[in-house]
C-alpha cells in the first residue's frame, strides 16, 4: 500500500486533488483507516490515477472523466478522441472570433490615419504610385449568377437563390411551406442591397437581419398553422459583400465555398446530427456521407426562436470565386468535380449552369441551388 502523499508524488496529482476525486466516487482510495481516517491507495490504482491527470490536463470536465474511466481502454480512446475533436472546433470558432476582433479594432483605430493622409496622397492613377499603394487603391466589385432547378425527383422548388449588387444567398425549404419559408428568409435580406453599410458594422448588421429572416419564417410557419407548422423551416446561408469582405452567415446545411488559385475551400459548418458526430468522433467523413440521418439538421429558421447563427467575414481577393449552394449539390456532385467544374468555367452564369447540369446529371434527388460571384477589379470587363 501506498500512503496519499507517496501515491500523489507517484501520479503527479496533488493530495488535495486525490481527496476531491475520492469525495466524488472517480477514485476511491483502496483502504482508508478507520481511526485516523488516512487513506492508502494500491500500486495498481496508479494507472488510472495518471489517466485522470492526463485528462484533466486536456480540461477534460470531471464528470466526463469519469464516464471515460468506465470504459474498456478502445472505447476510452474513442470517447477521448470525440471530447478533443470538440474543443478544436470551439477552438477554431473562437480563434475567427478573435481575428475578426483584431482585424476590426486594427482598421478602426487606422481609420483617421488613412483620412488625414489622404488629401496629401497621390492619385491612384499617377505614375508615381508604388505598387503596393495600388495595390491597396484598387476597387473590388462582384459578378455574380443565382441558378435554381426543381432536379428529377421532387415535385415542387422549395430552394430559393437570389444574387445582387451586393447580397448573396440560398435558402432551402422544408415542409408544406418550405418553398414560403426559403423565400421569406431571403426576401428579409435583399434590403441590405440598397442600404449604406458602415466600416465594422456589418456583422451586427447582418445578424439584425437573420433576426428578422427568423421572424418572417415564423410567419409562415404560423399562417400554416396546425401540427404541420412545426415541420416548416429553411436553412440560410448568405452573405454581403462589403466592397473589400463578404460577411458570411450560415444556419443549417446548405454550403458557402471559396475557390482560390485552383483550391477548393469549404468555409461554413453543417449544423446537422451527422456532422456533430464527425466533429465528436464518432463518425468518419466517409460513413457520413451514407448515414440515414444525414439531412437531420441541428438549426434552421422555423416556427420557434431564432438559433444563433455562424458569422464570420472574409477577405476578399481579385480572383476569388465564391459558391453559395443547397445540399442539392453538395450531397449528390463529389468535392473534387465541384473544384472541377468551379474553376473550368469561364463566368458565373456558365459556373452555376455547369453545377446545377451536374447535380441532375446524378440523378437530381433534391431541389438545387447554385449563387456564384467573382471578385473582379472595377469595370473590368
Amino acid at each position: 500500500m501506498l500512503t496519499i502523499g507517496a501515491f500523489a508524488k507517484a501520479c503527479r496529482l496533488s493530495p488535495k486533488a486525490l481527496r476531491l476525486y475520492d469525495e466524488l466516487d472517480l477514485l476511491r482510495p483502496a483502504r482508508v483507516d478507520p481511526d485516523t481516517g488516512y487513506r492508502y491507495y494500491a500500486p495498481e490504482q496508479l494507472e488510472r490515477a495518471r489517466l485522470v491527470a492526463w485528462l484533466r490536463r486536456l480540461g477534460m470536465p470531471l464528470a466526463r472523466i469519469r464516464q471515460v474511466c468506465a470504459l474498456d481502454p478502445g472505447g476510452a480512446a474513442r470517447e477521448i478522441r470525440a471530447y478533443w475533436a470538440r474543443v478544436e472546433a470551439e477552438t477554431t470558432a473562437r480563434r475567427d472570433l478573435a481575428l475578426f476582433l483584431v482585424d476590426h479594432l486594427t482598421q478602426s483605430s487606422q481609420a483617421p490615419q488613412a483620412s488625414q493622409s489622404s488629401a496629401s496622397s497621390p492619385s491612384p492613377q499617377s505614375s508615381q504610385s508604388s505598387p503596393s499603394s495600388r495595390k491597396d487603391t484598387i476597387m473590388l466589385e462582384l459578378r455574380y449568377s443565382a441558378l435554381s432547378d426543381i432536379g428529377l425527383v421532387r415535385d415542387a422548388n422549395q430552394d430559393t437563390a437570389y444574387a445582387g449588387a451586393r447580397v448573396l444567398a440560398v435558402a432551402d425549404g422544408c415542409g408544406a411551406g418550405g418553398a414560403s419559408a426559403s423565400t421569406a428568409a431571403v426576401e428579409a435580406l435583399k434590403f441590405l442591397d440598397e442600404e449604406p453599410l458602415p466600416a465594422g458594422g456589418v456583422l451586427n448588421i447582418l445578424e439584425d437581419a437573420v433576426q428578422g429572416a427568423g421572424r418572417a419564417v415564423q410567419d409562415v410557419a404560423a399562417a400554416v398553422g396546425g401540427s404541420a407548422r412545426d415541420e416548416i423551416g429553411t436553412t440560410l446561408t448568405a452573405a454581403v459583400w462589403t466592397g473589400s469582405q463578404l460577411a458570411l452567415v450560415h444556419i443549417g446545411d446548405s454550403r458557402a465555398y471559396l475557390l482560390r488559385d485552383g483550391e477548393l475551400f469549404l468555409i461554413t459548418h453543417d449544423h446537422t446530427v451527422v456532422q456533430s458526430l464527425v466533429d465528436e468522433g464518432r463518425l468518419t467523413p466517409e460513413e457520413a456521407t451514407v448515414h440515414p440521418q444525414r439531412a437531420l439538421l441541428l438549426k434552421a429558421l422555423g416556427g420557434g426562436p431564432v438559433p444563433d447563427p455562424d458569422l464570420k467575414l472574409h477577405d476578399a481577393r481579385p480572383g476569388d470565386r465564391y459558391l453559395l449552394c443547397s445540399d442539392g449539390l453538395s450531397t449528390v456532385v463529389p468535392t473534387e468535380e465541384i473544384r472541377r467544374l468551379l474553376a473550368a468555367a469561364p463566368v458565373p452564369q456558365a459556373a452555376a449552369r455547369a453545377l446545377v447540369d451536374a447535380a441532375n446529371a446524378a440523378g437530381g434527388p433534391d431541389n438545387v441551388s447554385c449563387v456564384v460571384a467573382d471578385v473582379v477589379e472595377a469595370g473590368r470587363q
